[in-house]
């Protein structure tokens, strides 16, 4: 039996695992490109920039990526913008949520899920994530819709989408918006339909750890025209395609991507849908490995879901199957092993001190400030969100989607590790002291 790594022993992988970001000499003359150019931003190419700019041989690379993302992503409009946090905000702002509504977020995502809503002023609704998929439940978002419910965001998590079909009948019934937050899933697809734009419009992040990236960046998604031009609107300090320069209609942001950005997305797309198939390959494999070891369970696959863009590899630990070990110790000795891994968020987003203190803004805004008019306690969601709460404490595992583009042999060497700890878990136990 080999001796584990955490004691001494061997490890399982002492090679790196292919690094991100993943860029060559298309990224550098891109960038080059829009250097010499002396056009650095959207409109240097002309004030009037239309949602979808007349073709010609010397264009804005914003709105080339704008209309190549939207294209690949079956939507009619995207709008690039500075990041996927800003994304959300504007896109619930051109959906008219404001003071006064509840928007319905899962309890397990990025912080910025919900400080959008708070961010236009609107208060998010915690709700529990399916324990098979860690998606939100959509039983759950159902049962927390009141009339202050003006809109929801599934977060299609991991790079799997959320279940679709069940939001869009809990949309249909109860009259409300749906903002697909697809920070994870890039070229994701539900029954064969990209993700994004399946209800009023999606957003998309292209921060440093995303499946496509340029450091920093988002762009929203839609198929309504009204709510692009909304959204364009917002994003360029509340101007209007058509109108003078410094005309201004709205109360919008400075929300806008530079040609930088847009430059290196651009090359960042054209291999979005190989790494996506590699990762999805990878990933089956890996899986295939590690449902036969006691105490670990993948994620299960939606079959809806026909396209899995995986930007974390997750599965389940079960301490009670490892003889009670604890989830910190067997990440511990997984990254002995060679494999960089980790527990995701440590709690739930309620549990976070900005909303246990609920400092948001002055003078009780979003909760009592004249709209809303009613006491949050955020502490109370932890009792209706078991499943979050669990995936927290004791129970998920994170991979980086990076561990997904190479060789078969990567992957074997993830299950080699788990299985090796597994085999030693009486080992770990003689030696925990947590």
């Amino acid at each position: 039996m080999a001796k584990l790594a955490l004691h001494g022993g061997s490890a399982v992988r002492h090679k790196p695992f292919p690094a991100w970001p993943i860029w060559d000499a298309r990224e550098e003359r891109a960038l080059l490109d829009v250097l010499h150019s002396g056009k650095w931003w959207r409109f240097s190419y002309g004030e009037g920039v239309e949602l979808r700019e007349p073709e010609s041989g010397n264009r804005s690379r914003v709105v080339e990526f704008q209309e190549a993302f939207a294209q690949h992503h079956q939507s009619r409009f995207g709008l690039a913008c500075a990041n996927g946090t800003a994304a959300i905000e504007v896109l619930l702002k051109a959906l008219g949520v404001g003071p006064g509504d509840e928007v319905i977020v899962p309890a397990y995502t990025y912080v910025a899920t919900a400080t959008a809503v708070l961010q236009v002023n609107a208060v998010p609704v915690f709700v529990d994530i399916d324990p098979n998929t860690y998606n939100i439940d959509p039983q759950r978002a159902a049962a927390a819709i009141t009339p202050r419910t003006h809109a929801m965001i599934p977060v299609h998590f991991a790079g799997q989408p959320a279940d679709m079909d069940a939001l869009a009948e809990i949309r249909r019934k109860h009259r409300i918006f749906i903002v697909e937050d697809a920070a994870h899933a890039h070229g994701a697809e539900w029954r064969g339909n990209k993700v994004g734009a399946l209800a009023e419009g999606g957003t998309f992040s292209f921060q440093a750890s995303k499946n496509m990236t340029a450091g920093e960046g988002g762009v929203i998604v839609t198929n309504d025209q009204e709510i692009a031009a909304l959204c364009d609107s917002y994003l360029w300090a509340g101007r209007k395609v058509g109108r003078p320069w410094y005309e201004h209609y709205r109360l919008g942001w400075n929300y806008r991507m530079t040609e930088f950005q847009a430059a290196i997305l651009l090359q960042q797309l054209s291999r979005l849908e190989e790494q996506n198939s590699r990762r999805s390959q990878n990933a089956t494999r890996l899986f295939d490995r590690l449902a036969e070891t006691d105490g670990i369970s993948p994620l299960r696959a939606d079959r809806r879901a026909t396209r899995h863009s995986y930007h974390i590899c997750m599965f389940r630990y079960s301490p009670e199957r490892f003889e009670g070990l604890p989830r910190s110790r067997f990440l511990e000795a997984l990254a002995a092993e060679g494999i960089p891994c980790m527990g995701g968020y440590s709690h739930p987003l309620y549990r976070n001190p900005m909303f246990l203190n609920k400092d948001f803004y002055p003078r009780g805004c979003p909760l009592t400030c004249g709209h809303y008019n009613q006491e949050v306690d955020f502490s109370r969601f932890a009792e209706l969100c078991p499943v979050a709460e669990k995936a927290c404490a004791t129970e998920a595992v994170w991979l980086e989607h990076r561990l997904l583009l190479g060789t078969q042999q990567d992957v074997d060497d993830i299950a080699d590790a788990v299985e090796k700890i597994r085999t030693n878990v009486g080992e770990l136990l003689a030696t925990n002291k947590t």
